[in-house]
């Protein structure tokens, strides 16, 4: 690739930009977006620049990366540092893709049309697994070398943060520096030390990229993977993690923010000129999950919830609506129907937006604490469907995962929602959860016709004449994650799973149901990143080498493209994927410490087998561990 004058805008033309699918995914101009004049002008007079230029990218396109709240809020804290200006990139779709590579135009930000190549820093957010092949991409398309042994001085620094990031092994070799756990205050020590490292290079005494790897290492939630050494045994499990520099922590811990009221938060974000899979303004009521479902990864990683303000969120959504003009306020959390003071933030927050049809949207409702007085209340701007995630079809399941809700809750709180006129419900499930039967299986068809039978029941008590019922069934499969008690668990075989959407399927068939399934082959490569270790960044990078990308999108993966290169690599999906784990295997996670203790794993693991329920983070605390950050709903008055 052809490198031009550094800083340089990338021209695109008028026909590259009409033989795409969405040109606005390349074009920028969004209204909010931050172009910080003082830059331009330093490069234009000088062809140099003192901030520190910092290209947040987002490995999957565009309409995906502007619906992710984590990019948001960093664009504010990065933008709102005086030395800092961040812009945005985004993976081209294979259109863009393909333009670029022949006609050698380098890979550029949203905002100033520069080379990526040109920036100090470019900061990852991975929020899923099968997005890794795209960094690649985003990196080859800017002519930036894949791996950080073959980078030089001249390249930028490459670093990622997001959920994936605790289990980060199998892409280690990519990056020069990973960000564990929550970004704001982590990111700005970072940046300080970028601007003394950028500052350094017009000096005598020059930073190199070592001695700056080695002061960031002494950042809190900061993990430099070549700073670490895995070996491995003959039956191919890791025998050893150890550290190669002297000084270094051996285990990184994550980082958090404990106040969420004081948190930074953008009230003036971003409104995309083309519509996006979220297209609406959100506000973060809470950050981490007090239920402890034991397949859900974030709900351990994210611990102790930590709540904002009624009056703190108030402000923010009435800042939000009137900053970006969005008619719709998303209220996100992981599990929003558990924010401690919901009723009295969402009368507040109709109030505020009285006459200005603005309408509130409430993520998936837990089924024991659906309220339909609240439903009511958001519905009434705006009336949509209603969403629930019951996961298991038994009991014993629902237990076994500490789902915390029974069969009873279920039906009553749809009796409620039917009663009150809703007709349309989505329901999530889960298959393959470690102990799953047949039996387990079948329950679900038998819970969902109950629901089905339930309706027009409440039809005939009322003597109503009932809109037709649209019940939408979709089962997931599981995926055991890192930091969950399922971590050591195996994942059924593809025969298996087969099998069991099958039955589902037929069991399922009506009118009134319509049945969807998530992709086998996805969850079966999924599953082998997610636990994967190191030795799998070589079959990433063969992958991407043999043109598979957007490994997320159905139509472009391809399970039959993997299978042989990670065969090539004398590396099997059964070792990764379908073997039980030893309580006492040296996990490839292990230097990572999210402050949720392995012992308490393996105790709720115990407690899943024998279909155990554990309570709740607010009605009795287990002692997890994540009190060691001394606030939250840790120390909550019972």
């Amino acid at each position: 690739m052809t490198r031009k004058k550094k800083y340089e805008p990338v021209i695109l033309e008028r026909s590259d930009l009409l033989a795409v699918e969405n040109p606005a995914r390349y074009t920028g101009g969004e209204w909010n977006m931050t172009i910080k004049e003082e830059v331009t002008k330093q490069i234009a007079e000088t062809g140099e620049t003192q901030y520190v230029r910092f290209a947040f990218c987002f490995p999957d396109v565009y309409e995906i990366g502007m619906s992710n709240l984590a990019l948001r809020i960093l664009y504010h804290v990065l933008n709102s540092c005086p030395y800092v200006w961040c812009e945005r990139a985004f993976s081209p779709w294979s259109d863009m893709d393909h333009i670029l590579r022949e006609k050698k135009i380098p890979l550029f930000s949203i905002e100033s049309k520069t080379n990526l190549a040109d920036f100090d820093i470019l900061g990852f957010t991975l929020q899923y697994e099968l997005c890794y092949t795209n960094v690649f991409q985003m990196l080859d398309l800017a002519g930036i070398p894949l791996l950080s042994s073959e980078r030089s001085e001249e390249d930028p620094i490459i670093v990622a943060g997001g959920p994936v990031v605790f289990n980060i092994e199998p892409m280690a070799e990519c990056f020069d520096l990973v960000m564990i756990g929550e970004g704001e205050e982590m990111i700005l020590e970072l940046m300080a030390l970028m601007k003394q490292y950028k500052d350094s290079k017009k000096t005598e005494n020059k930073m190199s990229k070592e001695d700056f790897l080695l002061q960031a290492e002494k950042i809190e939630g900061v993990y430099v993977p070549s700073f670490f050494t895995v070996t491995y045994a003959e039956d191919q499990t890791i025998s050893s993690i150890s550290t190669n520099r002297k000084g270094i922590k051996d285990k990184v811990s994550k980082r958090i923010i404990l106040d969420m009221d004081t948190a930074s938060y953008p009230t003036e974000m971003i409104v995309p000129n083309t519509r996006v899979i979220h297209d609406r303004a959100y506000l973060e009521l809470f950050r981490g999950c007090i239920r402890g479902c034991r397949f859900c990864q974030a709900g351990f990683i994210y611990r102790p919830v930590r709540e904002r303000s009624v009056n703190t969120l108030c402000e923010q959504g009435v800042a939000l609506e009137r900053n970006t003009g969005y008619d719709e306020m998303g209220m996100l959390s992981l599990s929003t129907s558990d924010y401690s003071k919901l009723p009295e933030l969402t009368d507040k927050l109709l109030t505020a937006y009285e006459g200005h049809h603005t309408s509130l949207s409430l993520p998936s409702m837990r089924v024991d604490s659906f309220s339909l007085a609240l439903s009511q209340k958001v519905a009434s701007t705006r009336k949509s469907g209603l969403t629930f995630a019951p996961e298991a079809g038994t009991q014993r399941l629902r237990d076994v995962i500490n789902k915390g809700i029974t069969e009873e809750d279920i039906l009553s709180s749809l009796e409620l929602a039917f009663e009150g006129g809703w007709n349309s419900v989505k329901l999530y499930f889960m298959l393959g959860l470690p102990t799953e039967t047949m039996e387990d299986v079948i329950g679900i068809a038998e819970l969902v016709r109950k629901i089905e039978k339930l309706y027009y029941e409440i039809g005939r008590r009322t003597n109503s004449r009932m809109r037709k019922l649209e019940l939408t069934v979709s089962t997931s499969m599981f995926i055991p994650k890192p930091f969950t008690p399922f971590q050591w668990e195996k994942q059924d075989s593809l025969d298996e799973l087969t099998k069991k959407q099958m039955i589902l399927r037929d069991r399922l068939r009506s009118k009134n149901i319509k049945y969807i399934w998530h992709d086998l082959d996805t969850s079966i490569w999924e599953v082998v990143i997610a636990r994967g270790d190191r030795r799998l960044g070589a079959v990433l990078l063969d992958g991407y080498r043999a043109g598979n990308i957007f490994d997320a999108w159905d139509e472009c993966f391809s399970l039959e493209k993997w299978m042989p290169i990670l065969e090539k690599h004398g590396l099997s999906h059964a070792f990764y994927a379908t073997r039980q784990r030893d309580d006492n295997e040296i996990l490839p996670w292990d230097h990572m410490d999210c402050k949720v203790k392995k012992s308490f794993l393996l105790a709720e693991r115990d407690r899943a087998y024998q279909a155990i329920v554990t309570p709740s983070c607010r009605e009795n605390c287990q002692g997890c561990g994540a009190a060691v950050f001394g606030g939250g709903v840790c120390y909550e008055s019972k």
